[in-house]
């Protein structure tokens, strides 16, 4: 009995002395645990404070980068382009398409231009009324892309087309041109251009003056001479202020003639004075063509001229109501489409 109580307690003592050591062990080990860590307390946050010193300084070489490769403002282009070469012959292929202008543009986007070397002095619409004249249209563009280019204009080229197949009425498709156009940009010069005419010589320069500018002085079919003494039509260069002081065109001129007689009118009833260029420069081709239908003479057009310096005030801009029926910004142009439900 004694020998197996002495075993037991025996035994009991050498699991508490087990239990004892391992103890001892464990605590040994977490202490020196402890001690590793709170040395390396200081490294970390070392660590830290440096990483973000690199990221500080990450973002102020990138900064430093950015700014270095960020384009300086440019100048302003010279008032003669360098790139204009004068008189010009033109040739129109039979079979030119589309496509193959504006492969010839690539820089053209959405009907607009400008200049990457140098900034514009001017920012200006071509305005191009017109139904049923595709082909014209093409030749046109063919033409005046490159040729405005050249001139280093900032610019966008508008074409007004008249829906349905009343009368045609130029002139109030061009205030439609005119106030549609003010919605896409604050232009500072609009060319008001016959679609059937091509300019021949790119010092002809298609900007706006301190007065009204009539950029047509002779054409082909004329022997390069002005039609007649006081006229204004074809293309006409009018500053965003100078058409909005005169209230634009009046609408009423349904069918061909008059209406451009009728803006010279305007022009000087507000003692501006209209200016050309040299003969030489202001030459022009104009497509042939016969009559359009459903743009005959207007046989009122006189009886209309001598009312302007009574109706100019309340028939003009202020007056133009259309109904808008699209606008497409195709690669080469903007169309426009309107309606003017008129019973003409």
């Amino acid at each position: 009995m004694g020998f197996h109580v002495t075993f037991y307690l025996s035994y009991k003592f050498r699991l508490l002395l087990l239990f004892t050591l391992c103890l001892t062990v464990v605590g040994w080990a977490t202490s020196n645990y402890f001690v590793g860590a709170i040395q390396e307390i200081p490294k970390a946050k070392e660590f830290i404070a440096n990483f973000n010193k690199a990221v500080v300084l990450g973002k102020k070489e990138t900064l430093t980068n950015e700014a270095s490769v960020k384009k300086p403002d440019l100048d302003n282009c010279p008032s003669m382009s360098p790139y204009l070469r004068g008189q010009d012959k033109l040739i129109f292929k039979p079979d030119l398409t589309l496509e193959e202008v504006q492969a010839e543009n690539p820089k053209v986007h959405r009907g607009r231009y400008h200049p990457e070397e140098c900034k514009a002095l001017q920012r200006v619409a071509i305005l191009i009324p017109h139904r049923n004249r595709e082909k014209h249209l093409l030749y046109l563009l063919e033409h005046l892309h490159p040729f405005l280019q050249r001139q280093q204009l900032d610019y966008g080229i508008y074409t007004i087309h008249q829906a349905g197949s009343k009368k045609f009425n130029r002139a109030k498709l061009l205030n439609v041109g005119y106030l549609e156009a003010l919605k896409d940009e604050n232009w500072d010069c609009f060319i008001f251009h016959d679609v059937d005419l091509v300019p021949e010589n790119d010092l002809n320069l298609y900007k706006c003056e301190d007065q009204p500018k009539h950029l047509v002085v002779g054409r082909n079919s004329t022997g390069y001479r002005l039609r007649y003494n006081g006229y204004f039509g074809g293309v006409t260069a009018l500053s965003r202020e100078q058409f909005f002081k005169v209230n634009g065109f009046s609408n009423n001129y349904w069918g061909w003639g008059g209406e451009d007689d009728d803006l010279r009118l305007r022009v000087e009833l507000h003692r501006m004075k209209i200016i050309r260029p040299m003969p030489e420069v202001g030459k022009y081709t104009m497509i042939f063509h016969t009559r359009d239908r459903g743009n005959e003479v207007n046989l009122e057009r006189m009886k209309l001229l001598h009312q302007v310096s009574r109706v100019w005030r309340t028939d003009g801009l202020n007056s133009c109501v259309y109904k808008l029926l699209s606008v497409d910004y195709n690669p080469l142009y903007i169309n426009i489409t309107v309606d003017f439900w008129s019973s003409q």
